[in-house]
């Protein structure tokens, strides 16, 4: 199949990218934009791939993306690109009402036109695979599950962003019958995670001998999914998924934020003991995020039973693996620090 996979220099979007270079036949677009969090350099592993393209360019932009539908006439589209930070939302809520609801709208209009074009067999084989979060559905008491169809209940912009695309998607399923795929997802980690989220964060400053901030007491709780495993599970479902239905895509791996920090701790004293102390020493309560929510969990019983998709990666095999590419991959992430990012605090700001 030929997929354009926009956000495709993100972190699961390049995951998924190289999954399918690697690991199928299929032919790839990227198509992205390269703001901060776009970074080229996790694409290099299939760049020299005759299978690869990369095309610079904005999903707001409606004549980009007509062109690249056009040329490159995909069989699939797997939309990615999105605004995706907490935080960042807090400070400055614009630009993800902007990319992720207008992005996304443009994304629908214009694929809605080429696909309407499309011979009839091609045009029942179509696909467009809307990529969103488990963020939508608001927060969890100390027990339950998110499921398929768990009220929509978003607590900040970015959620609220993302559940109005993700509405805006099933409309144009609904209303104009463009096949349509929602799937969402529990908080993904790994290889090429961008440093401003949890993860990365507190390896490269633990490895930095800087504080290690845990929000509030440290007892929020999310279900920890190893991004290589959601790329399986994004290929599953547009391969094989039901074109109108909803996948939860979850890790079954539930950890207080505390638990990451200490186990990430624990693992670099390991393999690369500090000269004095422990990098737990480091850990540092601050102020909690505005409107923080309590637990996200997800039910992906439906995937399961009708894609055969489990997680094969659980979480202390992966917080292993992600830690040891971080000490691997110094240059990989020093680069961004250098460039574009520092890892100061975000969203500290009640009001955006």
């Amino acid at each position: 199949m030929r997929i354009l996979v926009t956000g495709g220099a993100g972190f699961i979007g390049s995951a998924l990218v190289r999954r399918l270079i690697e690991h199928t036949d299929h032919e790839v677009l990227v198509f992205d934009k390269l703001t901060y969090a776009g970074v080229l350099s996790s694409l290099e592993p299939v760049a020299a791939s005759n299978r690869y393209s990369f095309v610079q360019a904005d999903i707001c932009d409606a004549d980009a993306v007509s062109k690249a539908l056009h040329a490159f006439k995909p069989d699939v589209v797997a939309h990615l690109a999105a605004e995706s930070h907490v935080d960042r939302s807090i400070d400055g809520p614009g630009e993800f009402i902007q990319t992720n609801m207008v992005g996304t709208f443009v994304m629908l209009n214009q694929t809605l036109g080429y696909w309407r074009d499309l011979p009839d067999a091609d045009k029942a084989a179509f696909r467009f695979h809307h990529i969103s979060t488990d963020e939508v559905f608001g927060s969890l008491g100390e027990d339950g599950f998110f499921s398929e169809t768990t009220p929509y209940d978003p607590r900040s912009p970015y959620s609220a962003s993302k559940a109005g695309s993700d509405h805006l998607v099933r409309a144009w399923g609904h209303t104009y019958g463009l096949p349509v795929l929602v799937t969402n997802c529990s908080n993904n980690y790994g290889p090429y995670h961008f440093p401003e989220k949890l993860i990365p964060l507190i390896i490269i400053r633990a490895l930095n001998g800087e504080p290690l901030p845990v929000y509030g007491d440290g007892s929020n709780v999310r279900d920890w999914l190893f991004v290589d495993d959601h790329a399986r599970a994004l290929q599953a479902v547009f391969e094989t998924g039901a074109p109108g239905e909803t996948y939860n895509v979850g890790g079954n791996a539930e950890k207080q934020n505390i638990e990451v920090v200490t186990t990430i701790c624990a693992i670099l004293d390991r393999l690369r003991p500090k000269a004095n102390g422990q990098y737990a020493d480091q850990i540092t309560y601050v102020t909690d995020r505005p409107g923080h929510d309590q637990r996200y969990a997800i039910d992906a019983s439906k995937i399961r039973a009708d894609l055969d998709w489990t997680p094969s990666v659980t979480f202390e095999q992966g917080i292993e693996q992600t830690v040891a590419w971080y000490l691997g991959n110094q240059s990989w992430w020093q680069d961004i620090l250098d460039a574009r990012y520092s890892t100061q605090r975000l969203g500290v700001a009640a009001n955006g």
